[in-house]
């Protein structure tokens, strides 16, 4: 098929990837136009190959941990691969002005200061990136060729080949009647998390105040990595954590998701340890 929407994962963000999935196909009206398919870490033998090794990150060395919360991240460039460079991933028939990509900016100091664009979401012609190569760019940052940043926030891209989204197509933690896609980017309040210890792992580049990243660096090298970084929050917004446990408890209905599931991800702390009682006084959803 032409088009495509891929999702990404590891082993510890399975759940909310499927619910990602689900809720994909229940609010499209064109559910026979594309595929949707989920790219897992665990497929790609050049993640563990990596394993520990140093590689670079906003201008620090720092080891490759496959057990980290966001260690699938390189792979939001591996849909061109896939589609063997030809089609369209996610966003289906948009005009794209004859642009490669389409994303929005981030928010904060990375979308201010550092003019960061979001790959989390990306409308993709993939006819036009037959240079992503996605192992051979992740290896290159074991060798000091290629910086994770720059290449996660698109700065490796020419400028005039990415064109802009409106915000509700990639919504950073905001749920109201205009949003398109909703997108839990602040990692301490993802609502299937709240409780558990923090795995992963923060910025150690502060261009606003420097002495945080030294502290943040010393945290790290004497204690650990996820050492003092303390648990996950509630979501401040409560419609988010029912929006996400609603579209959870239809995918139970539907066999999508098992209870048993969800039992072993909440033992292995990737699923919050009183999930299962959330589910049970969050209200249903509306229809799609």
């Amino acid at each position: 098929m032409d088009y495509c929407v891929f999702i990404h994962t590891n082993h510890k963000q399975i759940v909310g990837a499927l619910v990602a999935e689900y809720a994909l196909r229940r609010n499209s009206r064109n559910n026979d136009r594309f595929d949707v398919r989920i790219i897992h870490h665990r497929d790609y033998p050049f993640f563990r190959t990596r394993e520990g090794q140093l590689y670079l990150r906003d201008g620090v060395k720092r080891p490759w941990l496959n057990e980290d919360l966001q260690s699938f991240t390189p792979l939001r460039f591996m849909p061109p691969e896939l589609m063997g460079y030809s089609g369209r991933a996610k966003l289906l028939s948009r005009d794209m002005k004859g642009k490669a990509i389409m994303c929005r900016a981030r928010s904060g100091p990375k979308g201010c200061i550092d003019h960061c664009l979001a790959s989390s979401v990306m409308l993709l012609d993939c006819e036009k990136l037959a240079h992503w190569r996605v192992e051979q760019q992740f290896n290159e940052m074991f060798d000091s060729q290629r910086d994770y940043q720059p290449w996660i926030c698109l700065k490796l891209e020419p400028r005039e080949t990415i064109g802009l989204l409106e915000k509700e197509w990639n919504d950073f933690d905001r749920l109201n009647d205009r949003t398109k896609m909703l997108h839990n980017t602040r990692r301490r309040t993802q609502p299937w998390k709240a409780g558990l210890p923090i795995d992963w792992r923060p910025a150690e580049r502060f261009r606003l105040f420097p002495p945080l990243a030294w502290l943040m660096r010393a945290r790290r090298r004497l204690f650990g990595e996820y050492a003092l970084l303390g648990h996950y929050k509630p979501h401040p917004d409560p419609n988010q954590q029912n929006f996400f446990f609603g579209l959870l408890k239809e995918c139970l209905d539907k066999g999508i998701v098992t209870e048993e599931m969800i039992r072993h991800e909440m033992q292995q702390n990737h699923v919050r340890h009183d999930a299962l009682e959330v589910l049970d006084r969050t209200p249903r959803l509306a229809g799609a």
